[in-house]
């Protein structure tokens, strides 16, 4: 992991930790100023601090999970495209500690899932409260049933917004996977951030 985001995941941690920049310089054996530099991206820490750092936070900054980012980050991606919100829920919680490009698009993946999965509900109540409304609307609608087949109408029309729903999840999966395989800033689009 490089600076910024190096500096940028050791001060997210040491937040959650409930840490001051003191508190970790002192456990680190390092001066608080250095835990400064590091955490505003001036200076990249030494292997030494680096693994300190790693063990007081208990976080994996480490140099050797690199390589297997990028695949784990496009199978975070594509897993979005299916609608199933437990696959990269599992993948997050089994990856996050051990890159910050992980966690931080884990987090992104997860909102995304999370608001396609409360849209996909509300579609499903349609679904299945149209039906019950045009059989309920009474006289009008039934005297009509034999010009227009409103079942077939109902069959046809009310999946429509979760097919689309699919699509787009697929679409927005398919295209942030090829975003985080070029290092491209990777967008969700009508994401609601549940997960901070």
């Amino acid at each position: 992991m490089n600076q910024p985001e190096l500096g940028l995941k050791v001060a997210e941690l040491r937040q959650q930790k409930g840490m001051t920049q003191e508190q970790l310089a002192e456990r680190c054996e390092v001066s608080p100023r250095t835990i400064q530099r590091i955490e505003s991206g001036e200076v990249d820490p030494r292997a030494y601090t680096l693994h300190t750092l790693g063990e007081v936070l208990g976080f994996d900054f480490g140099e050797e999970n690199a390589p297997h980012e990028n695949f784990w980050l496009a199978i975070l991606h594509l897993s979005s495209m299916f609608c199933v919100f437990i696959v990269p829920l599992l993948l997050w919680s089994w990856m996050k500690n051990r890159s910050y490009k992980i966690d931080r698009q884990g987090r992104q993946v997860l909102n995304f899932q999370i608001t396609m999965l409360l849209a996909g509900l509300v579609f499903l109540a349609v679904l299945m409260l149209f039906p019950a409304a045009i059989l309920l609307a009474g006289g009008t609608v039934v005297d009509q049933a034999e010009e227009i087949p409103w079942i077939l109408l109902t069959l046809v029309c009310v999946p429509a917004p979760l097919v689309l729903l699919g699509i787009f999840c697929m679409i927005q999966g398919a295209v942030n996977a090829l975003r985080s395989l070029t290092d491209q800033p990777v967008r969700y689009a009508l994401s609601i951030p549940f997960v901070k």
